[in-house]
């Protein structure tokens, strides 16, 4: 299967059959703001800016609408200090904009918030108990802001809730409350 590295859109109101190429450059892999290298995930914001998780080059870059040039806003080379990653495969913004990153290698889900990154789930590497992961594949929230995950090679679906407190919010995996 070719690796293409790249992110494109269609337009789904079936008048059109073009494909615009929305992030990356095809079957051309680099580490520049313009290339990705193995992108896995991808979420689109209310503005139509593309979020891209690009797995080969261990970041999260940001395409604002129609422009190629990525800004890498999480990973080792970001212009603010957060998380090194290893190859991070989803991306998703909740609805404060907090990002929250499944880092694939590291076997755990990070997240920023007012005060920055933090790892939220499997922050002391993969397993099959309940706080931590094993190749996680996937996430999504539900209307409270739990977080539910894909845990691939456990077989499983993990709820995390989402507690608060007088410092804040936290999560707190579905089995130990």
């Amino acid at each position: 299967m070719p690796a293409y590295h790249q992110v494109v859109k269609k337009p789904i109101d079936g008048t059109s059959n073009v494909w615009t190429t929305v992030a990356g450059v095809a079957n051309t892999a680099s580490s520049s703001s313009t290339y990705l290298r193995s992108p896995y995930g991808i979420f689109v914001d209310t503005n139509s800016d593309v979020y891209v998780a690009d797995c080969g080059n261990n970041r999260i870059q940001l395409f604002y609408q129609f422009i190629l040039t990525g800004v890498t806003v999480a990973g080792s080379t970001s212009s603010i200090p957060t998380f090194s990653f290893s190859c991070p495969i989803a991306v998703m913004l909740d609805a404060d904009k907090y990002l929250f990153v499944i880092d694939n290698n590291y076997n755990r889900i990070v997240g920023s918030g007012p005060n920055g990154f933090r790892c939220l789930v499997g922050c002391y590497g993969s397993g099959s108990v309940s706080n931590t992961l094993n190749e996680p594949q996937g996430m999504a929230f539900d209307s409270d802001g739990n977080i539910y995950v894909v845990d691939g090679y456990n077989h499983r679906i993990q709820k995390f809730l989402l507690f608060n407190d007088s410092c804040g919010e936290y999560l707190k995996d579905n089995n130990n409350r």
